[in-house]
């Protein structure tokens, strides 16, 4: 019994995903039509930014901070101190402030656009709009789409920044560490393809947790209890489609073999 639900489970999922897939296909389609509702879009990035500001530069703060102390005492240790600055920069702006501030934007923005779209969908909201002739699409998508599209690189920029702020604090109050010689390091070490990887990867993850939540949200069925399920599974998904296409991303972005340690001595 337990076997029928969970292929049932699955089979619902691969559907519901390739209903996302479909939905991203007929997004770029209204985007080429240049439907745009402005007030639902500055309205959703209200929500996307401003509103998710402060959880982002939270985790940044003790990320930057945390990967600090595991690597400065190290380090040290070899009589690398000078390098701390440069490969929590490196670390930072290729892989953990794109990844996090997603996993952050996931759990907070995306769940929300699945609860709120599902609300409408088990309510009926979503047919009324349609017997109005608007596009739940254009009215209901594409803003949410653009939010993410767009505050999320200014997210992890400033994600990035408060890391490096974190880091920074450890390196000169904890482990004595000269405030010159970490940012000099940094800026040692980072090339402008790491900040342009950095915003590329970060607008992917926007796209991918507008479209995921959005999708999940059209798709909810079952009342109250659709609609919890719907907003979990969602964020889960994103969550694991985010990960997924990061490896792809670092996989194209940095073949080969890296220079950055050569050019922080």
């Amino acid at each position: 019994m337990s076997e029928i639900t969970s292929t049932s489970s699955l089979g619902k999922w691969s559907q519901r995903l390739l209903a996302a897939i479909f939905l991203g296909g007929q997004v770029i389609i209204h985007l080429l039509r240049g439907k745009i509702h402005r007030r639902n879009t500055l309205e959703q990035m209200a929500v996307v930014g401003p509103d998710s500001l402060f959880i982002a530069l939270l985790t940044a703060v003790f990320v930057g901070a945390v990967f600090t102390i595991q690597v400065a005492r190290e380090f040290i240790t070899f009589g690398a101190g000078n390098l701390v600055g440069g490969v929590l920069a490196v670390a930072l702006t290729r892989e953990l402030s794109p990844v996090l501030t997603a996993v952050v934007i996931a759990g907070r923005v995306g769940s929300a656009f699945a609860a709120e779209i599902g609300t409408m969908r088990v309510t009926e909201q979503i047919d009324a709009l349609l017997m109005l002739k608007t596009d739940p699409v254009d009215y209901l998508v594409i803003p949410r789409l653009l939010a993410c599209l767009l505050m999320m690189p200014i997210l992890t920029l400033l994600s990035l920044v408060t890391g490096m702020l974190g880091g920074l604090i450890i390196a000169t109050n904890i482990y004595n560490l000269s405030d010159t010689q970490f940012l000099d390091s940094a800026r040692n070490f980072l090339g402008t393809w790491d900040i342009i990887s950095a915003m590329i990867k970060a607008c992917c993850f926007g796209v991918l947790i507008a479209v995921i939540g959005c999708s999940w949200g059209l798709t909810t069925t079952g009342g109250a209890k659709g609609v919890g399920q719907s907003t979990t599974t969602a964020v889960v998904t994103a969550l694991l489609i985010i990960f997924i296409s990061n490896f792809f991303l670092s996989w194209l972005m940095y073949q080969g073999t890296g220079s950055a340690l050569l050019q922080g001595f």
